[in-house]
């Protein structure tokens, strides 16, 4: 008589052990943007610099993200999972030891296969269970928000009472080197791979691609869109990305298989990744800005406290956090592509109305959160998707693929934004100087522009499908099955 161990006790038990990754990396994530005053203080650095802090590690998770996913689809997701999370912990106690800003900086860089974490371990809890990952990834994306979060709040409160930034960015070092030995000794190892051999010449021209696409429009507000490096860079990671698709459609194990993107049933849910990353990440500065603005200052804002602005922010990603618990029970219950099309209409109203009510700090903050509620929409049902509909031995590319796209497209959107919003502003003089600044219709455009995109998202969302997940694995009393021989 064969035995079988419960199957949901079992995957209960691994999604609450990345739970705690998902924190930890949440926390992780939050954690530096309240501390940059701090890091330029320390480093003698101005904002210019410390625009890298933020921009380094965005610009190494492109590069990393898709190379660990694919080497988790071939050689383990657990693997894989484990030097990422070395990686990240020996790149938090650079950070936290760095004697110069370089050498922060190059810690920062070490971090960024934190990124990778959501993808290898939305391959693991599809491999536990098929049919419980869509509500194991909401659980997943939510203590990811939560912990993001709690790290942004947390850390601003400790540079405050303790003062010691090394101390203080000790503590996410001591805790994702924690999360290592977790992951070894209580996460299981996927077994289904993806044969052949490793692409590295796709893995440069993509990672090469896309670097040098969002550098330059990343820097494109400092140096300007017109300038030579500005276009060399667009025109050429353009080129890169062009040649990569050109070399994947032509070799035997490509990094990426593009028809699982043209016929797989992933390039939809990517495609609305891209627009989810644009109105959400592109316009959350605007809106953080308007929060912070004072209207008899700067012509613009609410004049909020930037402590009280803090705490919106988290409220804000609370209620993200809430839209990644009811985000897999919507989707159950209206269907995946019609959960999708919903949020996008919530959050075109909640740009709507935040331009109806832009001087009512109570209804702003109110239409924030709706917005906020349908962003965890998206966040929970889109990568179920994406999982759902990915072959087997792919999960953790087309995961990576999902990710990149929007956090590409947040931080493109965030350029082109910051660029719209120089083309609405006023000449103000003080002190015998004029300078520059922007008007209530500067925001207006952008949540104008976030608006068209989410009511494009509802569009995009109706047309996607959802495969179902595999029926109950069922054993006859001759022929045990693959699970049965498993868990044996």
């Amino acid at each position: 008589m064969q035995r079988r161990l419960p199957r949901a006790r079992s995957t209960f038990g691994v999604v609450g052990f990345l739970v705690v990754m998902e924190l930890g990396s949440g926390a992780l994530q939050g954690w530096f943007s309240p501390l940059l005053a701090a890091i330029g203080r320390q480093f003698d650095v101005g904002p210019g610099a410390l625009n890298w802090v933020n921009a380094m590690y965005m610009l190494m998770t492109v590069a990393c993200v898709p190379i660990l996913a694919k080497l988790g689809d071939m050689f383990g997701h657990k693997r894989l999972l484990v030097v990422a999370s070395t990686l990240v912990a020996v790149g938090s106690f650079v950070v936290a030891f760095a004697p110069s800003f370089e050498v922060f900086l190059l810690g920062r860089a070490l971090q960024a296969p934190l990124a990778a974490f959501l993808p290898l371990e939305f391959a693991i809890v599809r491999a536990r269970d098929e049919r419980s990952a869509s509500k194991s990834i909401g659980v997943l994306v939510g203590a990811l928000t939560l912990g993001a979060a709690a790290g942004s709040l947390l850390s601003g409160l400790l540079i405050g009472a303790i003062g010691d930034l090394g101390i203080v960015l000790l503590i996410p070092a001591v805790l994702i080197a924690l999360c290592v030995p977790v992951v070894v000794l209580l996460v299981p190892e996927t077994t289904v791979r993806r044969h052949g051999r490793v692409d590295v010449i796709g893995a440069i021209l993509l990672t090469a691609g896309l670097l040098a696409v969002l550098t330059g429009v990343s820097n494109a507000g400092t140096w300007g869109w017109f300038d030579l490096r500005t276009i060399a860079l667009i025109l050429g990671g353009t080129v890169l990305l062009a040649l990569w698709v050109f070399v994947e459609r032509r070799i035997q194990d490509p990094l990426v298989d593009l028809t699982m993107l043209t016929r797989g049933g992933i390039g939809l849910p990517i495609i609305a990744s891209v627009l989810f990353g644009a109105q959400t990440y592109g316009g959350q500065t605007a809106s953080f800005l308007w929060l912070l603005g004072d209207s008899a200052r700067d012509g613009y804002g609410l004049g909020i406290a930037p402590a009280a602005a803090g705490a919106i922010i988290v409220l804000y990603a609370l209620a993200a956090f809430l839209g990644t618990l009811i985000g897999d029970r919507l989707a159950r219950r209206i269907s995946a592509s019609r959960a999708i099309a919903l949020a996008g209409v919530v959050a075109a109203a909640s740009f709507a109305l935040m331009i109806c009510f832009a001087g009512v700090s109570a209804l702003f903050i109110t239409f924030m959160a709706i917005g906020g509620v349908s962003a965890g929409v998206l966040l929970a049902v889109l990568p179920a998707v994406v999982v759902r509909n990915a072959p087997a031995d792919s999960v953790g590319i087309a995961s990576a693929l999902f990710n990149t796209a929007r956090t590409a497209a947040g931080a493109a959107a965030g350029a082109v934004f910051a660029l719209v919003m120089t083309l609405f502003v006023t000449a103000s003089t003080a002190d015998a100087t004029t300078d520059a600044q922007s008007t209530p219709l500067s925001f207006f455009a952008v949540w104008a522009i976030c608006l068209a995109i989410a009511l494009v998202l509802a569009v995009v969302g109706l047309r996607i499908r959802a495969t179902a997940p595999a029926a109950a694995p069922q054993s006859a009393p001759d022929l045990p099955t693959a699970q049965t021989i498993e868990d044996r």
